[in-house]
């Protein structure tokens, strides 16, 4: 298990956490009319026949308003990596939950299964691209007389990097803040993310537990910038960190002034532009698509001067860099 894996299994078992999760990114269970009041933890750890053991992640159990014995089973694998068989074990993991519900006689002879809702929640970087569900791995047509017997199981996806920018940042679930935490590569962008999350946390002061563990979260995402200069050892207090974080911006920089000036080319100084225009961007409007990453970096310093007093004059981002737009 890896460490990122280690933190989202803390993280998702806090009930804020989940609720939060379901309430914003999971339609389905929310249409069902979940009741967040009465839910409880259910051990992920299943047991197959012979004494095999299989590891799921994490597993809620929500009541629904629907009647006083319906519960929704929510199931959560983490993923970091992309895996094109995570439907089979999906299927694996929703079948031992039933067993083990069976085993420990919680149901009647009667009774029926509860429901599950299987999630991948996926952290990486290149978008998902494996089959949701398992119809599509098993190699027969669909019109062929054996599909009637074949399973059907999917899950519901939940690919971080796939959502907008723009569109998480208008929630203010903890959920949607860990989403952005994981993909936000810059460092003025993230300075101004964690100034959102200690905003949350002030207006929250019975959430220690958690945001102990964001704490945890945002050190992450400081070690993974892409240009974090010379190795810093990094607070474990969040306050802390956002003011080492600050200070690092400023000597970044200070840095990248003085190397284009001291270069005294045309080239060292379109590069100071270029990176001083990608900051004033991301600070005003949150990561950059990599096509104006690509625009930015193959432009030369005239076009950086003009796209630069753009921004000053307030242009949305579109007209920042349309060929048509005037001052």
């Amino acid at each position: 298990m890896t460490g990122s894996d280690s933190l989202y299994h803390r993280l998702f078992s806090q009930p804020l956490m989940v609720e939060g999760l379901v309430r914003e990114f999971v339609p389905e269970a929310m249409a069902a009319g979940v009741d967040f009041t009465r839910m409880t933890r259910v051990s992920a750890k299943f047991h197959a026949d012979k004494g095999i053991r299989r590891d799921g992640d994490v597993v809620w159990c929500l009541p629904t308003r629907n009647g006083p014995d319906i519960y929704l089973y929510i199931l959560l694998e983490f993923q970091s990596t992309i895996d094109r068989w995570m439907a089979v074990r999906m299927q694996v993991y929703v079948g031992l939950l039933w067993q083990q519900l069976i085993e420990e006689n919680k149901l009647k002879r009667r009774d029926r299964l509860p429901p599950v809702l299987p999630i991948v929640l996926y952290n990486g970087d290149r978008l998902w691209d494996a089959p949701t569900e398992l119809a599509t791995l098993i190699a027969l047509p669909m019109d062929s007389a054996l599909w009637h017997w074949q399973p059907r199981v999917r899950y519901h996806l939940l690919d971080e990097g796939a959502f907008a920018w723009e569109s998480l940042a208008r929630r203010d679930s903890l959920a949607a803040k860990l989403f952005r935490l994981e993909h936000c590569h810059d460092a003025v962008a993230l300075g101004d993310l964690i100034d959102e999350v200690i905003v949350w946390f002030r207006k929250h002061p019975d959430c220690e537990n958690l945001r102990r563990l964001f704490t945890e979260v945002v050190q992450q995402a400081i070690r993974g910038l892409k240009d974090p200069g010379t190795a810093v050892t990094i607070p474990d207090d969040m306050w802390e960190v956002r003011t080492m974080l600050a200070t690092r911006v400023q000597e970044w920089t200070r840095q990248w002034r003085a190397e284009g000036k001291a270069e005294g080319k045309a080239e060292g100084k379109a590069e100071g532009k270029a990176e001083m225009l990608r900051l004033q961007l991301r600070r005003r409007f949150g990561a950059l698509a990599t096509e104006i990453e690509d625009r930015i970096g193959a432009a030369n310093s005239d076009q950086l001067d003009e796209w630069s007093e753009r921004l000053v004059d307030g242009k949305p981002l579109t007209e920042i860099f349309s060929p048509n737009t005037t001052h």
